[in-house]
């Protein structure tokens, strides 16, 4: 909230995204001080409010908008998704900004893109350089060095030691661990709680301790046709 003679001016924020995820981000922008936050999400008009947030149309209702807005994010967890639609606003002129949490801690020696999402409780090292799109969700660590690709999303509790690069649209799962100096590919989905101790290649699914990959077998498939 700023002043011009005299006049109180409430900063507006655009969030794409109405999941549990938005509702982070939206409480992470009133404590940034942006008073005034619309929604926007491709289920309305089917969905018309986010608790007491409401929704006020669907992407190409917040494309014919973008004048309005002060800052727009997209708060949406799928991290290919997200990058796809923060490629169409760019592209339409948004002004994409970033969120840190004020409970968060980051040096001064780091650096954040656009889109970037810092929530409560994380803690962002000396020369870290993080992508475009990125989330560091709750209480998660990245140590000093540290290179995240765009898009990549560190899970609540993940610790990520120094000189680890993340691979572009990589999931780091809640309280997973990553040694120092390892390199994960892109599109890599780390699960919750593997310690990742080795280079990792693309496309590839990481569970346990130390991690390896995951290979789905008959039976996993038998029971994801009847759960």
């Amino acid at each position: 909230m700023s002043k011009f003679s005299g006049t109180i001016v409430l900063r507006k924020l655009a969030i794409l995204g109405t999941g549990g995820h938005g509702k982070v981000v939206a409480d992470t922008a009133e404590m940034c001080d942006w008073s005034n936050i619309e929604f926007f999400d491709d289920r309305w008009p089917s969905k018309t409010m986010l608790e007491h947030w409401p929704i006020k149309g669907d992407t190409q209702v917040l494309l014919s908008r973008l004048q309005e807005f002060e800052g727009v994010i997209v708060a949406i967890g799928n991290n290919s998704i997200r990058h796809s639609k923060i490629n169409e606003l760019l592209q339409a002129g948004a002004n994409i900004i970033s969120l840190s949490h004020p409970a968060a801690v980051i040096s001064k020696y780091a650096t954040i893109g656009r889109g970037v999402v810092v929530l409560a409780g994380v803690v962002v090292n000396a020369s870290v350089k993080i992508g475009d799109g990125a989330i560091l969700n709750t209480g998660c660590s990245v140590d000093h060095d540290c290179v995240l690709a765009e898009c990549v999303h560190i899970s609540p509790g993940a610790r990520l030691a120094g000189e680890v690069d993340v691979g572009f649209l990589s999931w780091i799962g809640i309280g997973a661990s990553v040694r120092q100096c390892v390199t994960i590919g892109s599109n890599v989905t780390v699960g919750a709680g593997a310690v990742i101790v080795g280079d990792t290649v693309d496309d590839v699914t990481l569970v346990g301790v130390p991690a390896k990959v995951f290979e789905r077998t008959v039976f996993d498939d038998d029971l994801s046709r009847i759960s």
